[in-house]
Order: structure tokens, then C-alpha cells, then sequence
């Protein structure tokens, strides 16, 4: 075949070519749609019925069909496959079928249309002059605002497949000001200026709104209402539904929306008059029924049937009962339209003919701004609620940005073509998809079934039963206050089902938007409450049963274990606002006053932030009070887990807590305790040689590092925590630096020193029998950095450390972190791996420069064979001291938790 066939074969006014490289095959693009080298939908180009499916794209019925109306050829232009007339005939037939199935589903959108048009179209233009006979324009504009929404929404715009589009009608209040202040500029004795001025004056809000939602979407901020609370939206869906409710009634029995209030004439008026006690509980009864009905069958067409039956048994009784229409019309059975002249239906693009720049006034027109912009506000509050509304109750998933989008379109043509804002009508959407409105097909029917309408103009409107709408508006009034009041009763907490009554409550009272922000009060009130009632505190401890990490000596370890008590570590959690902190700064207040005081004195108070998420002021400001509290009674006020530049650490800069003297900061609680313990540590050595007027180190010890030294204000103001630090240090250190008897000549000598005081703590320590301990042990030096040795390997000996530090890293698979622990002068390393003799169960790193002394594995097991004696002894006191050490590290582990 030559490229001249092809080009016979395939119009390329309908079609486009495009060669897709993966097949080697010229795809023929008919339609939007390509088709494969069988002739079957599909390849690159091809579309699904998704939310940005082109309107008659092909139904699911469609994609198992062989294709239509397009070709398929190779690049060696060799064949062309050309659709038969069966795949045609399918295609036509499959199109059929999903209009048909659209139908009952357009025909009650349609019905949909003529309610919101009559109930709302009539009231766009005050009844005062010179607007007095201009509802029948009015629903023509609202006509063509809903056709060009719902064009927008079907082709792609909406993410709903069956969106309904239609007027805004809570314009109505603001239309109103905006025509009484142009015509009171211009004056009543120019209507046609007046009313040209404020058509204009409508068309300019749809252009504004359009532009606003234009801008939401593609600046991404419609992603915000996500966040958006649940349980605001039910109590939106079902104050939607009670406004529905009592339109319900205010159609049903024929009178304004304005005149309806709950009072006693009104119950008077609805129970006590027979003839308005039947125009009402009909419409209702029939609701009710229907809602009989589909609690025992669910199937799809009940709905729509049902309310094709009612008119037409309507007209069967009016039949039979030979009554005349218009009696029935003026006792509200039918709906009053008022015509145009000698009682014609009005055209519908009269107000067309308005939109003269002759007659247009631009300064009474700049004048409305101010409430422009009232409106514009109130409009863009709509979508964004109603959108993530109507996603929960279809349970759908839909891009807020894009229907925002869509909605900045519809509202620009609005504009463009001289009309009222539109938007996305939650209601109609919900019962357009519950009868099998959800595809793009049924869509653009409803489109063009509203056009109809608009082309036929008000004059069949005056045949529908009221009945019939006021059951449809009963139906969806009553599922939606269903769905919030009934449905939600315990899948809410308490306070959550009181903020949905009483946004139902304030929507019905006054109206939407004071409910939607009455229920944001309400919910930030009950938030407030909720969460002043959790305790933001997770634990509080003791500084002996939360200890660092750090190993040390069993004399220094022992002395810590008592002396820690006069540390208290407070663990904070959640966010700390003014709800929460009251708590806090009791509690802190609590372990100051006299009788905790009297029975453990406190020398430092650490506050763990690592779970606290954020810090208001107010919670800032009560630290700096509980600081000069804490230094009044010389407690170091001690912050941990959390850096100064983060959201915490501003909070609290932002106040001038930090840095301020008695304030410590450390990035973790295990770096915290460390240095309290450290502290500790430093403030016994030091009084012990002002005591003893002597150097208290011996020849060859290296101190702990601290860092920084206790100050001597405080140990000499708080006496009883200083003579607690005295008395268990005589009990404990002491021991650790004790001479041994007769030995005077060998007790300043290593490694038998390290030995002391790695042991001397323990009673049964025989300072004769570990003499003989000493030739076994060969002395190391290793540089910063050196590693001992690595998790998983082999065991080679056990390690006293003389001097320096080592760190070890323990890396378990159920914590995030590593964990690490510091390995100080008089402590063993290596020493259960080594008497197990299985694999390291830590990396041991040098931190500091180290002396150490090393008991290898050929050598311990020399030991026990040599000294039997002397190596049950030494086992036994290293498996005790391992036994401390871990009980330590695992009670730190516990601390994270």
C-alpha cells in the first residue's frame, strides 16, 4: 500500500498519526484514541474512564470490543486494518447502553435543576422595583450558569465523574445589597441603566470568584482543607441536611423562606390547618416510605421509578377528581410561574439584551467592591468544604487543587457569558451518583437535558407537583442528618458528636458559614480541653534507677547509686501549650514543697524533652518560672533531648531560658545523667581534700572528667544534700582507695592498684590472694581511636582499664539508635564475651588515650589451671560487677522506651 493509500484510507482531518517506537507501528489517533496492530483500544494514546477520561471515550464494555472507528497500520505501510461494520455496530450499540443507563439518573439531575431553578432562580433580583418582574430572567441566568458548570465538570474538569454543577446559592443575601446600592446610585427612575449596571455587577463576581479559585488551586493550597477536621465536615453534611429539611417544608406548604420560623403561630399554622397539614405531611409520608422501601431492596432504579410514579398518580387523582389545574395552583399543589407578556413564557436570553455599555454605570458598579469582595470570600469558602465532603460520603479520592481549578473555569465563563457563580452542588452530586449517575456520559446528558430546559424556558415548570419535590428534598434531608447524627453515634468520641450537633444546631439557626466557624470554636475548645486533661508527663525518676551509661568503678558506682536520688528526671511528651504546662509546673512546684523536700532533697532537676513535639510561649514562660523557683532552693535546672536550633530549642531561647546560670542544655538524657553524675563525683573529691588538706589522687590515677565543677555556693547553703554526698561517700569511695594491709610497698603499684579499685568495694576482695592475679595481666597503650576490637568477633581476653576512656557501641536491631556506653578507670571491658567465650557483643573504640591491662584467653585459662582457686574467685567477682554494669545499661535501655 502506498502513503497516498493511506492517506484515501485515513482522513487527516479526523485523525492524527503518531509512531510509537516500542511497537514499530504508526498509531492512527482517531478521536483521541489509538488503537493497536489488532485493532484493539489501547497502546500510549489510549484513555480510560477515569477522572480525566475525554467525555465519550470508550465505557468498560467498549475496551473488550475489537476498534472503532480508526486504522492501524505498520511503518512498512504494508496493511491497513480497517473496522468492520460489526465493531462500528458494537461500539454504537455499547454507547447506547450507557446513555440508557444514564437516563434515570439525568432525568432526576433534571428535576434537581428545575427545584434549585424555581426555588432560587426566581429570588436573584429583589422583588422591589424596578426588579420587581424579573424572576423568570432570573432563572434563565441560573440556567445558563448551571449548563456551562456542568460542561466544565463533564469534560475532564471534576474528578467526580457525575458532578453536578449549578448556581451558588448563597449569593442571593449579597445580590440583594449589591442591586439595592446600584440602584439607589443611579436611581429608580432609570431601570434599564439600573438593571444593566447590576447584571454586569453579577457577571463581575463570577469573573472575580472565577480567578480566586483559579489561583487555590494552582498555588496548591486546596491540599490545606485535607487537614480539614472529620467530624466539621459530617456536621456540615448534616447541616446541609437539616437545610434541607425545612426547604422541604417552606416548598411544600408554599411560603417564603424568609417568613418560616419555628414559633408557636408557625405550628400553629403547620398542625392546626388541615388544608397546609396535607401539603406538608405528604411530601414527608412519601419520603419516609421510600425510605421503607430501600431498606429491604437496594437495587438502583427503586428511586427514580418511584418518583415517575408520583406524578403520574398525581394526575390519575386529579383526573378522576375532574379538578382544575389552576385552583390546584393556587392552593400550592403545583407551581405558580409567573410569564412574560400576555402571560408567554419569558425568553430566555432577555437578560442578554441588557448588556448595553450605553447603559452601564461604572461608578455606582466600582462602588460595590467592598461587597464584592464579602462575596467573593463567602464564595471560596463553598468548594473547599463541600469537595473533601463529598469525597468521604462517595469514598473517593479527588485532587481539592484540581477541582478548584475547574471551579475558576467554570466561574470565568460564568463571567464571560454574563452570569452567576457556580460550583460544585454537594447534594445534587450525591443523589445524581446513588441512582447511577457516575460516569461522564450522564454528565453531559444532564448538561444537555438542562439546556432543553433552558431553550423550552419556565413554562413546564408550572405543571410539576410539589409534592414530588418536596418528598425528593425530604429524602436527601433525612439521609444526610442520618449521616451525621445517626450513623456517627459511636464511631465519635463525646466531644467530637457534640461539635456535629452543634454545627447542625448553628447552620439551621443562623447559617452555613457561622455553623462551619461555630464548629471550629467548639472543636478548638474541646481540643484544648482533651488535651489539658492528658498529662503531657510520661514518667518521673530518680537518678538511681535511670543511671548513664557510663561504667565505672564499683565503689563510685555503688556511691552514685545513693547519692543520684537527689536528681529527678522529668520525661515530658506531646505538645506543651497553656492547656498541658499547668500540670507540669504543678508537679515541679509538688516535689519542691516542704514534706517531698524534707524527705529527699533536691540537687537537680532533669527535664527530657526528646518526645515533645513543640513549645508555645506560654509553656516557655512557665520554665523561666519554674527556673527561679528551682534557684531559689539552688536546683540545677537541667534540658536534654532536643538542639537549640530546633522548634523546642527557639521556644525556649525566644524567653531567655537558656543560658541563663542554673540552666544546663545537653543533647541527650544519657549525656544529661552523665554529667550529673560526673558533678557528683567532683563535689565528693573536692571535699574530701579540703577535708583532709591533701591531694586525694593517687600516683599514676587519672580523675573522671567533669564538666564542670559543683559550685561551692550551693554545697555550702544546702548542708543536708552536702552531708548525704559525705556519708555515702565515706561508706563507698573510701573503700575504693583503702590500703591494703602490710602491703604498703606494693599498693601504689599497677596493675594491682586498677585491681583495688575495680573490686575493693566488694566484701569478700582478699588483697594477698590477687597479688597473685597480678603476672597473668600484659599492660597496653593504645592511641585515641584505636578499636579493641568489633562486634561478632572472636573474643581474645578481658581488659582493666588503667587510665583513659573507651566507648562501646552496642547495636540492636530493635531500637534506631546505636546504643553507646563509656568505659572509665577501674572497670572492665570485654569481660562476659571473654569468660563465655563467645563473640563480642559491642565495637569497643579508645575515646581518650588508654592504658590498659589485659588478661588474654590463653592466660585466663592458665589461670585456671594454675590457680584454680584464684580464678573461681576472680569469675565470680567479674560476673558480679558485669552483673551491675548490664543491670545499668539495661534500666538506661529501659529509659528510651
Amino acid at each position: 500500500m502506498t502513503s497516498a493509500d493511506v492517506r484515501r484510507t485515513v482522513s487527516p482531518r479526523k485523525s492524527k498519526i503518531r509512531w510509537d517506537p516500542a511497537l514499530d507501528n504508526a498509531i492512527v489517533v482517531t478521536n483521541h484514541h489509538s488503537y493497536d496492530q489488532n485493532g484493539i483500544n489501547g497502546g500510549p494514546y489510549s484513555t480510560h474512564e477515569n477522572e480525566s477520561t475525554p467525555l465519550l471515550g470508550p465505557s468498560p464494555a467498549f475496551q473488550s470490543s475489537s476498534s472503532y472507528y480508526g486504522v492501524i497500520f505498520s511503518r512498512s505501510l504494508k496493511s491497513v486494518t480497517v473496522p468492520k461494520p460489526t465493531q462500528i455496530r458494537q461500539a454504537l450499540h455499547d454507547t447506547a447502553i450507557v446513555s440508557l443507563r444514564a437516563i434515570p439518573a439525568v432525568l432526576l439531575g433534571s428535576l434537581l435543576n428545575i427545584l434549585d431553578g424555581v426555588s432560587y432562580g426566581m429570588i436573584i433580583f429583589p422583588t422591589s422595583a424596578p426588579f420587581t418582574n424579573l424572576g423568570p430572567m432570573g432563572v434563565s441566568m441560573f440556567f445558563v450558569s448551571c449548563v456551562l458548570a456542568q460542561l466544565c465538570f463533564t469534560f475532564g474538569g471534576s474528578g467526580f465523574a457525575g458532578a453536578n454543577g449549578s448556581m451558588m446559592i448563597e449569593v442571593v443575601p449579597f445580590y440583594h445589597i449589591l442591586a439595592a446600592s446600584i440602584a439607589q446610585n443611579i436611581g429608580e427612575d432609570k431601570p434599564a441603566e439600573v438593571i444593566a449596571t447590576t447584571i454586569v455587577a453579577y457577571a463581575l463576581s463570577s469573573v472575580l470568584t472565577g480567578l480566586s479559585f483559579f489561583l487555590l488551586g494552582a498555588l496548591k493550597l486546596g491540599t490545606l482543607i485535607g487537614f480539614f477536621p472529620r467530624h466539621i465536615l459530617v456536621g456540615c453534611i448534616g447541616g446541609v441536611g437539616a437545610f434541607l429539611i425545612e426547604t422541604g417544608l417552606t416548598v411544600s406548604m408554599r411560603i417564603p423562606d424568609d417568613n418560616f420560623v419555628i414559633d408557636l403561630r408557625t405550628l400553629k399554622f403547620m398542625f392546626l390547618e388541615p388544608h397546609t397539614l396535607a401539603l406538608w405531611t405528604i411530601p414527608l409520608g412519601l419520603a419516609i416510605l421510600l425510605r421503607v422501601i430501600t431498606s429491604k431492596w437496594s437495587h438502583q432504579l427503586i428511586f427514580p421509578v418511584y418518583f415517575v410514579v408520583i406524578p403520574i398518580l398525581f394526575y390519575i387523582i386529579v383526573a378522576a377528581a375532574q379538578v382544575n389545574l389552576d385552583e390546584l395552583r393556587e392552593n400550592g399543589w403545583l407551581f405558580d410561574i409567573p410569564g412574560g407578556v400576555k402571560g408567554q413564557p419569558e425568553k430566555w436570553w432577555r437578560f442578554y439584551t441588557y448588556f448595553d455599555r450605553n447603559l452601564i454605570h461604572l461608578e455606582p458598579l466600582w462602588s460595590t467592591l467592598p461587597t464584592q469582595f464579602a462575596l467573593l470570600f463567602f464564595n471560596i469558602l463553598h468548594p473547599p468544604l463541600n469537595v473533601p465532603a463529598l469525597a468521604v460520603s462517595l469514598n473517593e479520592d479527588v485532587d481539592t487543587n484540581k477541582e478548584l481549578v475547574a471551579h475558576g473555569y467554570s466561574n470565568i465563563l460564568a463571567g464571560v457569558f454574563g452570569t452567576v457563580p457556580n460550583y460544585l452542588v454537594y447534594v445534587n452530586t450525591l443523589l445524581f451518583y446513588r441512582v447511577g449517575g457516575d460516569t461522564r456520559v450522564a454528565g453531559f446528558l444532564l448538561a444537555v437535558a438542562t439546556t432543553v430546559l433552558l431553550l423550552v424556558g419556565t413554562g413546564p415548570i408550572a405543571f410539576i407537583p410539589v409534592t414530588v419535590v418536596g418528598a425528593l428534598i425530604f429524602v436527601l434531608g433525612i439521609d444526610l442528618v442520618k449521616e451525621a447524627l445517626w450513623d456517627t453515634r459511636h464511631r465519635v468520641s463525646r466531644t467530637e458528636y457534640i461539635t456535629i450537633v452543634s454545627i447542625i444546631i448553628a447552620m439551621t439557626v443562623w447559617d452555613f458559614v457561622i455553623g462551619v466557624l461555630f464548629g471550629i470554636v467548639v472543636s478548638c475548645f474541646f481540643f484544648v480541653v482533651q488535651n489539658s486533661q492528658m498529662r503531657s508527663i510520661r514518667t518521673f525518676h530518680t537518678g538511681n534507677t535511670m543511671m548513664s551509661t557510663v561504667r565505672r568503678p564499683n565503689a563510685q558506682r555503688a556511691y552514685l547509686k545513693e547519692v543520684s536520688r537527689q536528681t529527678t528526671i522529668l520525661r515530658l511528651q506531646g505538645f506543651l501549650f497553656f492547656g498541658t504546662i499547668t500540670y507540669v509546673e504543678e508537679a515541679i512546684r509538688g516535689i519542691l514543697d516542704a514534706p517531698s523536700w524534707q524527705r529527699n532533697p533536691v540537687r537537680f532537676l532533669v527535664v527530657d524533652l526528646t518526645l515533645v513535639a513543640g513549645v508555645d510561649m506560654s509553656s516557655a514562660e512557665a520554665f523561666v518560672r519554674v527556673q527561679r523557683v528551682l534557684a531559689a532552693k539552688y536546683v540545677t535546672l537541667v534540658f536534654c533531648g532536643f538542639k537549640v536550633d530546633s522548634a523546642v530549642g527557639k521556644a525556649l531561647k525566644s524567653v531567655g531560658i537558656m543560658g541563663t546560670e542554673g540552666v544546663e542544655l545537653f543533647l541527650t538524657l544519657n549525656d544529661a545523667m552523665e554529667w550529673t553524675e560526673n558533678v557528683y563525683l567532683k563535689a565528693y573529691y573536692r571535699s574530701q581534700k579540703l577535708e583532709m588538706g591533701i591531694p586525694f589522687a593517687l600516683p599514676g590515677r587519672q580523675d573522671v572528667d567533669v564538666i564542670s565543677s559543683y559550685q561551692s555556693s550551693q554545697t555550702s547553703v544546702s548542708s543536708p544534700r552536702h552531708t548525704m554526698l559525705s556519708e555515702v561517700g565515706s561508706r563507698t569511695i573510701a573503700n575504693e582507695l583503702r590500703s591494703p594491709p602490710m602491703l604498703e610497698d606494693t599498693a601504689t603499684s599497677e596493675p594491682f592498684l586498677t585491681l583495688v579499685r575495680a573490686f575493693s568495694s566488694f566484701e569478700e576482695f582478699d588483697f594477698n590472694q590477687f597479688l597473685a592475679l597480678v603476672p597473668y595481666l600484659q599492660r597496653m597503650s593504645v592511641p585515641e581511636g584505636f578499636v579493641l576490637w568489633r562486634q561478632d568477633e572472636p573474643s581474645d581476653g578481658l581488659y582493666l582499664i588503667e587510665s583513659g576512656i573507651l566507648r562501646a557501641t552496642y547495636e540492636f536491631a530493635e531500637y534506631a539508635q546505636n546504643i553507646e556506653e563509656s568505659m572509665v578507670p577501674g572497670t572492665l571491658a570485654g569481660e562476659l564475651s571473654a569468660l563465655s567465650d563467645l563473640p563480642r557483643n559491642a565495637t569497643a573504640v579508645a575515646e581518650r588515650p588508654a592504658v590498659l591491662w589485659k588478661l588474654s584467653t590463653e592466660n585466663l585459662r592458665l589461670l585456671g589451671t594454675e590457680e584454680p582457686n584464684l580464678a573461681r574467685v576472680f569469675t565470680h567477682m567479674v560476673l558480679k560487677s558485669a552483673k551491675i554494669d548490664y543491670d545499668t545499661l539495661l534500666a538506661a535501655l529501659a529509659g528510651r522506651q
